[in-house]
């Protein structure tokens, strides 16, 4: 992947609807060009795919943050499962180091945002967590408002 690819994905990231046209103008190519390279980084696999960000999913949850979890013993495929249960986590990762979880959770307001913590620290198997709240989005490969 060059340059001119990497520019290409960049403006695809903050408008996946791009038409060719566009792309074109604003990488200074002709429209084939921009066709070809779309079609071979579709078939090399470094596009999977094209998604749609609704705007509730950018602006409705205006309290975010990151809630790294440990977990004691085998439970972790339990606390997952209750974490999934929860409509304010939007993902959970697993991770190595300290933390055995790392927990995406969005609120809408810091009231909300604190009883959400208080519930999820009260999952069984739960032993030790550190949350930090996300203050601003400097780049994001989501949808830009």
């Amino acid at each position: 992947m060059d340059a001119v690819d990497q520019r290409l994905i960049t403006i695809l990231r903050h408008d996946g609807r791009s038409s060719l046209s566009n792309l074109a103008t604003e990488l200074g190519l002709t429209r084939a060009t921009v066709r070809a390279r779309l079609e071979r980084l579709k078939n090399s696999g470094e596009i999977i795919g094209f998604t749609v960000i609704l705007r509730s999913d950018a602006i409705d949850l205006p309290v975010r943050g990151i809630m790294m979890i440990e977990i004691g013993g085998r439970s972790a495929d339990a606390v997952i499962k209750a974490l999934n249960g929860y409509s304010e986590v939007s993902a959970i990762h697993t991770t190595n180091g300290k933390w055995d979880l790392v927990v995406e959770l969005g609120t809408s307001d810091l009231i909300e945002f604190d009883q959400v913590l208080r519930r999820i620290r009260l999952i069984p198997g739960i032993t030790n967590s550190e949350t930090s709240l996300l203050l601003a989005t400097p780049r994001s490969v989501k949808a830009r408002l």
